[in-house]
C-alpha cells in the first residue's frame, strides 16, 4: 500500500535550519504535486508549500523567503528546506502527495508527520 514517510524533524534554536525529507512508496504513479502543511498544538493545519511536476512552487505567506520545496522525481523523494526557524515555526510538519493528471487542490496520500520544535 502507498506509504509517505516524514523524516528530519528535530529541536534546533531559533535562527538555525532543518531540512524534511518525504519518501513516498507503494505503488504510486508519478507524483504530480508534491505539498507540506504543518500543525500547531491547538492550531488549524496550515499550508506550507506546494510544488507541481512541472516545478511551479506556491509557499505560505509566513514561510516565503525562509522555506523552499523540492522534490527528486526519480527518487520518490520530497524535501523542505527551513531557514531562518523560529519559534512560531513549532509544529508537526506533514508531507503530501497526489499522483493523479488534474488536481483539484486535495491530496490522497499523506504521511504521519515530523515534529519541529524551535527553542529561543
Amino acid at each position: 500500500q502507498v506509504q509517505v514517510v516524514e523524516s528530519g524533524g528535530g529541536l534546533v534554536q531559533a535562527g538555525g535550519s532543518l531540512t524534511l525529507t518525504c519518501a513516498a512508496s507503494g505503488g504510486l504513479r508519478d507524483i504530480t504535486v508534491w505539498g507540506w502543511y504543518r500543525q500547531a498544538p491547538g492550531k488549524q493545519r496550515e499550508f506550507v508549500a506546494t510544488i507541481m511536476s512541472g516545478g511551479t512552487t506556491n509557499y505560505g505567506d509566513s514561510v516565503k523567503g525562509r522555506f523552499t520545496i523540492s522534490r527528486d522525481s526519480d527518487k520518490n523523494t520530497g524535501y523542505l528546506r527551513m531557514n531562518g526557524l523560529q519559534v512560531e515555526d513549532t509544529a508537526v510538519y506533514y508531507c503530501a502527495v497526489y499522483d493523479g493528471d488534474i488536481w483539484y487542490g486535495t491530496f490522497d496520500y499523506w504521511g504521519q508527520g515530523t515534529q519541529v520544535t524551535v527553542s529561543s
